[in-house]
């Protein structure tokens, strides 16, 4: 088994990794590795927050395999929104909670669409010893509901629901989402990368 620390303090998202990879990968997250801080994420894109945040770990772990990801949700009916301000969308102290109520706000603001399109994109990058070893980008397409759906999931999964189904991310078994999500596909692209052992 190969260690692989995820830069990420985000239960969740370590128990999905961690899920796709399979027995082959003792994924660790920052839980338990608390003296190591990411530098602050100032990219105006995925990829360039998820560089930040790799190589910033990958600096704070000497010798591991570090990966990070940034991802989001991207509205088109709000110009591309939340967008790289998913997890702080309502504020730097938002919660969960708070993000999908002023998403919920700002759709309603847009009676003029009678379907909300959007998706979720993910970019993953692995790092070691302070250099980029691999980029990969995954993103799932869908629609967004005015109302929230099922408890399943995190983030804005119970407002979300991936084209060619009825059901939101909150509702679907995460064993699907583990197949469909933006993250599943950019860590799919990954995981053939880290197959090599680098």
């Amino acid at each position: 088994m190969s260690a692989l620390l995820f830069a990420t303090s985000n239960a969740h998202k370590t128990e999905e990794v961690a899920a796709i990879l399979g027995r082959a990968w003792q994924v660790e997250d920052l839980r338990a590795h608390p003296h190591i801080t990411l530098d602050e994420e100032t990219g105006d894109t995925f990829e360039a927050n998820a560089i930040i945040k790799a190589l910033s770990g990958s600096r704070g772990a000497p010798g591991m395999l570090v990966l990070a990801d940034d991802s989001g949700l991207e509205v088109d009916a709000l110009g591309g929104a939340p967008g790289v301000r998913s997890a702080r969308y309502a504020g730097e102290t938002a919660n969960a909670a708070d993000n999908r109520a002023k998403l919920k706000v700002e759709l309603a603001k847009k009676a003029m669409y009678s379907r909300f399109a959007g998706r979720f994109h993910c970019c993953m990058v692995l790092a070691r010893g302070g250099e980029v070893l691999h980029i990969t980008h995954g993103s799932v397409a869908g629609h967004l509901l005015l109302e929230e759906q099922g408890a399943g999931g995190f983030g804005y999964d119970s407002l979300f629901v991936p084209d060619g189904f009825t059901d939101s991310f909150g509702v679907l078994p995460a064993e699907t989402k583990n197949q469909l999500s933006h993250r599943a596909r950019a860590l799919a692209a990954m995981k053939k990368k880290l197959a090599t052992r680098l």
